[in-house]
């Protein structure tokens, strides 16, 4: 932890839609002492029920939503644009064939007992308040039920608090 220092929420310069969208996170929790990240691009940050936020979404048969389901507590964390290929890898391959964070060649960490990557320049550790599956009824432009939902896979939505902030120094 001595290469990060916390940050409050307002001090966080980077746009969201450059973050998540086009720089992409890992998303990573841990379950029976093993961690699993996957790599993600969609999401946000904002307000919700007066606390900092991140709105995430996990499709059902990805092997990282057990361990988010089966813990409190999970971690964004994003890289510089050097880390694209690692962050390709981990968003590919399934951690249930193979030990994907270690064949990464990124170093798995803990910030507050939550898994993170020493690699990343901004880790935001979060804890579940909320979670819901999409629902094809609930979509009111029905393309992107169409377009993004062709094998019925629906997302599941996980608002989380923001708990704290780490940034590299």
């Amino acid at each position: 932890m001595s290469n990060f220092i916390e940050i409050n929420a307002e001090e966080l310069n980077k746009s969201p839609f450059d973050l998540i969208g086009h720089d992409w996170m890992l998303i990573t929790a841990e379950k029976d002492g093993k961690a699993n990240a996957m790599t993600a691009s969609w999401g946000g940050l904002g307000v919700m029920w007066g606390k900092n936020v991140s709105y995430t979404v996990i499709r059902p048969q990805r092997y990282t939503k057990e361990f988010i389901e089966s813990s409190d507590t999970f971690s964004l964390s994003f890289f510089d644009t050097g880390f694209k290929k690692q962050l390709s890898y981990l968003g590919s391959v399934s951690g249930r064939e193979e030990d994907k964070i270690q064949n990464s060649g990124l170093t798995l960490m803990h910030l507050d007992s939550t898994p993170s990557f020493e690699e990343a320049s901004l880790v935001i550790v979060c804890r579940k308040l909320y979670a819901q599956d999409f629902k094809p009824e609930f979509f009111i432009e029905k393309d992107n039920d169409e377009k993004w939902y062709p094998n019925k896979d629906y997302h599941k939505l996980y608002i989380s608090e923001v708990v704290k902030i780490f940034k590299k120094i």
